[in-house]
């Protein structure tokens, strides 16, 4: 007898993989925090940051500036610049000036200061490296007149590494880590940052989903 009907096995469809979203990805690493501290030299999703080319809903996952330790050798010169009229013989040394003319020196001398504080503080505060959800940037300022912004987008991202050397950045967690890419900036340096090794699982993972959005993209 002929057979009619053929048992088929049905076939599954295989559950598609699910992508995690850029806050996931950051909440795996950090959990929920959100830095709030302006100061801070690693900012994880900071609040009521903002940056001229931010696209409208481009996130910014790490905000970076150097580790503070590197701001140690500069504070120091201030703390200095500040004791020597206290503890020095400054006076002495303009004592054939007027009694107003060796004020007007001191306070010169504590301008001085002044400017070299603002100078390095304000050059520190606003060199910064940002890691969005869609790009890396550097913002260098000169002399906090003349500014150079590299960037370079996820998907250009080749290769990432880090590097830590001496005692002195192996205690206190900072580190180099460099990034090649494939687009007009062939190389893009967030120097003496702090967690070094966080900064590069967290562009790894950046890295992922923006392939994985790719490869969606292209099977859809």
């Amino acid at each position: 007898m002929p057979t009619i009907f053929n048992s088929t096995t049905a076939k599954t469809k295989p559950k598609p993989v699910r992508r995690l979203d850029t806050v996931e990805i950051v909440r795996g690493e950090f959990g929920d925090e959100h830095t709030t501290n302006p100061l801070a030299a690693f900012a994880v999703m900071p609040r009521r940051i903002s940056f001229e080319t931010q696209e409208m809903k481009e996130q910014i996952v790490l905000l970076l500036r150097k580790h503070w330790v590197t701001n140690t050798p500069w504070i120091v010169l201030i703390f200095a610049l500040a004791l020597v009229p206290m503890f020095s013989r400054i006076n002495v040394l303009f004592s054939f000036l007027p009694a107003r003319f060796q004020f007007i020196v001191v306070v010169i001398w504590y301008m001085i200061g002044v400017a070299i504080f603002l100078e390095n503080f304000l050059s520190w505060y606003f060199n910064v490296y940002l890691i969005t959800d869609e790009r890396i940037i550097d913002i260098d300022f000169y002399s906090l007149i003349y500014k150079h912004i590299s960037e370079a987008k996820i998907d250009r991202i080749q290769d990432i590494s880090y590097s830590q050397g001496g005692i002195v950045q192996a205690m206190f967690n900072y580190g180099t880590v460099r990034i090649q890419t494939a687009g007009e900036v062939p190389e893009i340096a967030f120097e003496s940052v702090p967690q070094p090794a966080r900064i590069a699982k967290i562009l790894n993972q950046l890295m992922l989903q923006e392939e994985q959005e790719n490869y969606d993209g292209r099977a859809n």
